[in-house]
């Protein structure tokens, strides 16, 4: 068995990519782990392109942070980053623009959009408030050619979540046109790498442990609805601990605890607990073997998936003046009922 390279050192030295405002640092690494299966490279942008990036990042990083408007620091930064603050300028100083052209400079400003979340009863309406033009913000980003350039765009999302989420660590990876209910009921450790077209519904809340690894197309959901009552809305607790692997277009259910270091498999979808180091895989999903070398720790296979959702169901009171919006309009009361 080969736990070497001949061409590397027993310990070679390798930059360590950091997500947040700050460059890249270095760290050390084995080189019989780079020749097992290191897959990813270190990639820097050229000294003037990373003194931009840096700068524009504090700045925004910095005005979210103060006392400003938070509408209107979006607002601002949107508008600069889609290249129209001279059509913008111009419709503010009462120059003649074409509705097309007034919708799109509009939209720019978050407290001009709804959100899909918005109509949600149960909401929080004062955290929503920022949360939702931090979400704009996200979204809209992701719809700029900036969105592509990587080393920009995760740490300019590292950022957001910080003022966003209710908890981030450091080093995360956060890629394109992931999309969340609120943001703020999502708490992600340290070292996180969370693909492209990801959902992450926090209408319940959401706990991501260290190191977790959750691929393009997963949905993970903290919220159901009742069989027979769609309008029927129960928010759980989803909790996906240190190491997990969620891995292409597979869905976790509300309420559903994936152990630690497991892993659910593509396109699985999962709607019982899976013990720490087993691997789920099927529709409905279920343990179907240990990973290599934790067998001796992990829990037996056999009646390994328990439901134990009820445990993780969470309360909510409704607004006294709530007015209703019935998207459906059904009148489907069961005849045995």
């Amino acid at each position: 068995m080969m736990f070497g390279h001949p061409r590397w050192p027993s310990n070679v030295v390798v930059p360590r990519l950091l997500t947040g405002n700050g460059g890249p640092t270095e760290t050390h690494i084995s080189a019989a782990r780079l020749a097992r299966g290191m897959t990813k490279r270190h990639v820097s942008l050229p000294p003037l392109a990373e003194e931009g990036l840096r700068a524009f990042i504090n700045e925004v990083d910095e005005r979210l942070a103060s006392d400003e408007d938070t509408c209107d620091v979006v607002e601002d930064v949107l508008i600069d980053l889609h290249g129209d603050r001279e059509a913008y300028e111009r419709w503010q100083s009462g120059e003649d623009v074409s509705p097309a052209e007034r919708v799109r400079l509009q939209g720019y400003d978050p407290c001009n959009a709804t959100l899909e979340s918005e109509y949600y009863a149960e909401k929080d309406e004062d955290r929503f408030t920022k949360s939702k033009y931090l979400q704009w913000l996200w979204r809209q980003f992701d719809a700029t050619p900036m969105a592509d350039n990587v080393e920009f765009a995760l740490r300019f999302r590292q950022m957001i979540a910080e003022h966003l989420f209710e908890d981030v660590g450091d080093n995360c990876r956060f890629f394109k046109n992931i999309s969340f209910t609120y943001g703020h009921n999502i708490s992600v450790g340290d070292n996180v790498v969370v693909h492209d077209d990801v959902h992450l519904d926090d209408r319940g809340k959401l706990t991501i442990g260290d190191r977790v690894s959750i691929s393009d197309d997963a949905h993970v959901y903290t919220h159901d609805h009742d069989a027979v009552d769609q309008t029927h809305v129960d928010n759980y607790h989803t909790i996906i601990e240190d190491d997990v692997r969620v891995t292409y277009d597979s869905m976790v259910r509300a309420g559903v605890r994936l152990g630690e270091n497991s892993i659910l498999a593509a396109k699985s979808s999962i709607g019982k607990d899976v013990p720490a180091h087993h691997i789920a895989a099927g529709t409905p999903a279920k343990s179907i073997g240990i990973k290599e070398g934790w067998e001796s720790v992990a829990e037996p296979i056999e009646d390994a998936n328990v439901d134990r959702r009820e445990e993780r169901m969470l309360d909510f009171d409704l607004p006294d003046d709530l007015r209703v919006f019935d998207e459906f309009q059904r009148d489907l009361t069961p005849p045995d009922r």
